[in-house]
């Protein structure tokens, strides 16, 4: 069994609410055009602790001086904390502290919905810290979000299928991590069903992205099950999955569900609503 890293630990503790802010998420090929939900964490993340798993090389007083201070400064302002976090992987672009920082950073980006930052930083921590199933589970949702009908087709089946490896990746891996002295179980299992919640959400999209969509819906399904808070965009897509697979009953729960959370999809929700009831009524009148 691994021991769970710094990053993931963090990550663990606060995935309750980053899993249900939700990235401008682009336009779905349906019938009904998904608007861009506009909610987003409120937190800046917090740093993580001042320990590694492994043995650190040595270290400066100035470099632990520098890195305490960036840990201990205030989320009150965020962007003077994104500048601390560049300044210092410019002064110290090998220190033993940089997974932690980029770790900060991943989340701060995926907060702003600043994708393609996020999606270095996160290459940048994970090439430090590869066994990461947080920021893994992160990038792996946010990626087939932030597609829409201007993503170039390059860039399109790039991030699907780094969505895809990501996402399988942190859910391969989370299984493997024991809980780390001073959490409680209970923090724990939140922490890991939230990060299963975001890797799951990232397969389902891929997917719905491919037009796999009775592949999608387990992966949704799976991701609703898990997730601590709903998030309005598994009920949407799922419900559309649903809808292109002749579930009408099925689809029409699924928007209701959307509905009622508020945000920038409960319109589009809605409208569905009766689109699928109207769909599911034809497929009974239809001649056997």
């Amino acid at each position: 069994m691994k021991t769970i890293s710094n990053p993931l630990r963090v990550t663990l503790l606060m995935a309750a609410s980053l899993v249900g802010g939700s990235l401008a998420f682009g336009q779905a090929p349906s019938s009904t055009p998904a608007p861009a939900p506009t909610d987003k964490p409120s937190n800046a993340p917090q740093a993580a602790p001042l320990t590694l798993e492994s043995t650190p090389p040595p270290v400066s007083a100035e470099e632990d001086a520098a890195y305490k201070a960036f840990d201990s400064m205030p989320n009150d302002d965020p962007a003077k904390k994104e500048q601390s976090s560049i300044d210092f992987l410019q002064k110290y672009p090998e220190s033993r502290y940089r997974a932690q920082v980029y770790n900060w950073q991943v989340k701060y980006y995926y907060g702003k919905g600043q994708v393609d930052k996020m999606e270095v930083a996160a290459e940048k921590e994970l090439a430090i810290a590869p066994t990461d199933a947080g920021t893994m589970a992160i990038v792996g949702s946010v990626l087939p979000r932030a597609i829409n009908a201007s993503t170039p087709d390059a860039v399109k089946q790039q991030r699907l299928a780094k969505s895809q490896e990501y996402s399988q990746k942190a859910l391969d891996l989370l299984p493997t991590l024991t809980k780390p002295e001073g959490m409680t179980d209970e923090a724990f299992t939140k922490g890991k069903n939230a990060v299963s919640a975001m890797a799951y959400s990232g397969l389902g999209m891929t997917a719905f992205r491919q037009g796999k969509y009775a592949d999608a819906i387990p992966h949704f399904e799976k991701a609703i099950q898990l997730d601590v808070q709903p998030d309005p965009v598994n009920y949407y897509v799922l419900g559309i999955c649903n809808e292109k697979t002749s579930h009408f009953d099925a689809a029409v729960t699924d928007f209701t569900k959307c509905s009622d959370i508020p945000g920038g999809l409960q319109a589009a929700c809605k409208s569905n609503i009766d689109e699928a009831k109207k769909l599911g009524a034809t497929q009974l009148s239809a001649p056997k």
